[in-house]
């Protein structure tokens, strides 16, 4: 009876051993799977139709300039008239046609730049989560052999967290740069909150 059970015993150590080498795989293989899938998402959406920088920006000719010279007293009046209503309807329609112009699309491309922010800083949340599991189980394991698969996947989430955090430094530049168009375009302030 006592090798019965001494031999129970170390099948259920075995068992619960095996089980412990399994738990500790698992959530490996589903943050891998997410860091897929999240890099496939990243590849299939389509790249923003034309980003503007202050490199850009600077580059497009600037309308033209009033001119600096008085103009002589009567020829001003009739001038500027004739101007500024054959300029007002062109500017509405300008806005009516370019959709850049209209709320609902600064609405959306605003959100839809935050959306892409918030995104990766739970991914950068849930990759830290990550290491500090790893970290606890490197210090925790006295096999070499372990310690050594452990590291691996510890540097390995320390290498997509530094990427994720490159990610989220640009979504932010980005949204700073869709904020600053804004301005200079005259959106109301109401449209990108």
């Amino acid at each position: 009876m006592t090798e019965h059970s001494s031999a129970l015993v170390i099948r259920v150590l075995a068992a619960s051993a095996l089980m412990a080498t399994f738990a500790v795989a698992a959530p490996a293989q589903s943050l891998g799977e997410l860091a897929k899938r999240e890099e496939a998402r990243r590849q299939a959406a389509k790249a923003p139709a034309k980003v503007y920088t202050n490199d850009t920006v600077g580059s497009t000719p600037a309308p033209p300039a009033p001119p600096s010279s008085p103009a002589p007293p009567a020829a001003a009046p009739s001038a500027s008239a004739a101007k500024v209503p054959a300029t007002a309807p062109a500017d509405d329609k300008a806005k009516q046609a370019d959709p850049k112009k209209d709320e609902a699309a600064w609405r959306q491309r605003i959100q839809g730049a935050r959306d892409s922010l918030q995104r990766s800083e739970i991914f950068a949340e849930a990759l830290q989560s990550r290491i500090n599991a790893l970290t606890a189980d490197f210090t925790a394991r006295d096999d070499p052999a372990q310690r050594a698969v452990v590291a691996n996947d510890r540097q390995k989430a320390l290498a997509e967290l530094d990427r994720v955090k490159n990610d989220i430094a640009q979504q932010t530049k980005a949204i700073a740069t869709i904020q600053e168009e804004a301005r200079r375009a005259g959106v109301p302030p109401g449209w990108l909150r």
